[in-house]
């Protein structure tokens, strides 16, 4: 049988992290939950055994039902009929699976119906679920939206609508229009109170996935005579009221099992969520940063999966008398594959387990006031989650698409055919460079932690760890000393750009920063990975050797430039 999580030992690497145990012990308040729940962990043995048990489950579902339903959910897709979207079989019965397995609502508190599960194990089973079907990760990945009910709703919202999440109703998150991308600050379906103080919307929505969910968190236009951001807010809407309909399913290149939808609102019954006119400026940024965290673990699946699909091919290809893996030319295209797959795993973990600490301490504060300490570290944890999920989405998305396309080139004409996964996994890969805020605005959001210094400040953190951790392995000792060379290199190019004082040439230049930042962050997650697991051992180096090239060339190219020159470039 085939289990998509015991068959990935790197997944419980990542799950024993040394770092769980201050996660899980805040989590569980002390394990205080036990006493309510009997199943609820009484100490940290317990809950990893359960966050292990639940996402063997996951890889069973995954491994069992959901992979081999992909390739005819690909071929039927979703449907439209009288306004509502009927799902291709296969994609109705993966959800049957996950609802009966209890794998929804999964992140949410026990007293809500959820599992109360940390935000690492949740996001590992995305990327679980990620490689058995891109697509269908993004129906069941949406209950993530549940997370800003339970943040920014009232009680009464909470208690109506998050245990219908944790039993199985499904979310989306309505926030584009035809003339607002990713400039939401242009929304403008409206949002009208009645005198009665009931809230209804009226105007179209476009490319929302899953767009005839259950229950929808909705960006609307609550303030007359606004036209920026100010003006919006958040609302909730529930599909039982009824008032919205679907117009249409677009047309995909792929991910097709996930219906994306263009929903037009007729004085749809909605209730606001939170306070008024913090819809975009608040409640959408908590919202992207868990969406691009949730499309960070999809690339890492999609990775694993190109990984998996290539490595097995080029095994069983034989060509002049050999195995094409025994060719220099295949066999170096693999180890790059394993490496971006790796360090791409590495620093999505790691977001993840940053997002988690600031997210608890977050929850924590409604309950008691933190103390010096905890608001230091909530801070601390909360800048570095800022900065590092731009860098996971960013850089994930795109060796997701680089491992898709080696994949391909691996299987050679047979690749470019509907008869193997890869075809599929391509198709299916290509948007999570695009979505949820394309590679080119990840860069705008990570390149000012570059700047000011947060990425300085994690290096130095994991030199600290390194220093401070058992002597390092013989074979990584050349790893962390090329490394330190390359660090000279980046922060000299990063200096000379900086002390310009010149934003045009730092927006210009924002893309080689953030690449050369990002590569190292990965370089030294990998170091600390090989220290604590032989297994990514020869990772680390070959993705030593690839940041080592980068940096070389990025900085060669900042070094001879100019400012002067960005005018050649300007069409």
């Amino acid at each position: 049988m085939a289990n998509f999580y015991t068959d990935n030992p790197d997944l419980k690497h990542h799950l024993t992290h040394p770092l769980m145990r201050k996660i899980v012990e805040l989590k569980e308040r002390q394990y205080s939950d036990a006493e309510k729940f009997d199943y609820a962990p009484y100490n940290f043995d317990d809950a990893m055994d359960n966050y292990d048990k639940v996402l063997e489950i996951v890889g069973d579902i995954c491994g069992e039902i959901i992979a081999p339903n992909a390739e005819d959910v690909d071929h039927q897709g979703p449907r439209v009929e009288n306004g509502r979207v009927i799902y291709a079989d296969g994609t109705q019965v993966n959800l049957d699976a996950c609802r009966k397995a209890g794998l929804m609502g999964m992140s949410m508190p026990r007293r809500l119906g959820g599992l109360n599960f940390p935000i690492t194990p949740y996001i590992m089973a995305a990327d679980i679920v990620s490689r058995a079907d891109t697509g269908f990760e993004n129906l069941w990945g949406l209950q993530d939206c549940a997370e800003t009910i339970y943040e920014f709703a009232d009680e009464e919202q909470k208690q109506k609508f998050i245990p219908r999440v944790c039993a199985g109703e499904t979310m989306s998150m309505d926030l584009t229009e035809p003339d607002a991308g990713s400039d939401l600050q242009s929304v403008m379906l409206k949002a009208s109170q009645l005198e009665d103080g009931t809230w209804v919307l009226n105007g179209v929505k476009r490319f929302i996935t899953n767009g005839d969910a259950d229950i929808h968190l909705v960006l609307a236009r609550s303030e007359e005579g606004t036209k920026d951001g100010r003006g919006l807010s958040m609302f909730i809407y529930d599909k039982r009221d009824g008032g919205v309909t679907v117009r249409r399913i677009e047309n995909k290149m792929g991910i097709k099992g996930s219906p994306t939808c263009e929903l037009v609102y007729k004085n749809a019954k909605a209730e606001l969520c939170g306070s008024r006119r913090l819809g975009l400026i608040k409640y959408v940024m908590a919202l992207m940063n868990g969406a691009r965290l949730g499309i960070a673990a999809q690339s890492v699946g999609c990775s694993e999966l190109a990984y998996r699909e290539a490595l097995q091919y080029a095994k069983e290809r034989m060509q002049f008398g050999k195995a094409i893996i025994e060719f220099p030319a295949v066999y170096e295209m693999l180890a790059t594959m394993k490496a971006k797959l790796d360090a791409s795993r590495s620093l999505l973990y790691e977001t993840a387990r940053y997002v988690d600490l600031y997210k608890v301490y977050d929850d924590i504060a409604k309950e008691r006031p933190l103390t010096p300490e905890e608001k230091k570290e909530a801070k601390y944890y909360s800048k570095l989650a800022d900065a590092c999920t731009p860098l996971a989405k960013g850089l994930g998305s795109e060796y997701a698409n680089q491992n898709a396309y080696d994949c391909i080139q691996i299987h050679g004409g047979s690749g470019f055919m509907k008869d193997y996964a890869c075809e599929r996994l391509y198709r299916d890969t290509r948007i999570t460079s695009i979505y949820e805020g394309t590679t080119q605005l990840q860069v705008v959001a990570a390149i000012r932690h570059v700047t000011s210094g947060t990425i300085n400040t994690l290096i130095d953190s994991y030199r600290a760890q390194l220093a401070a951790g058992e002597p390092l392995k013989p074979e990584l000792e050349a790893v962390k000393v090329r490394l330190e060379a390359i660090v000279e290199k980046y922060q000299a190019a990063l200096a000379s750009v900086v002390e310009k004082k010149d934003q045009t040439l730092v927006d210009f230049m924002g893309r080689r920063l953030v690449e050369m930042a990002g590569s190292i962050v990965m370089s030294y997650l990998l170091l600390l990975d090989a220290q604590r697991n032989d297994s990514f051992t020869k990772s680390c180096i070959v993705y030593g050797n690839l940041t080592d090239a980068l940096v070389a060339q990025h900085c060669e190219f900042i070094a001879g430039f100019t400012p002067a020159e960005i005018d050649t470039y300007k069409a």
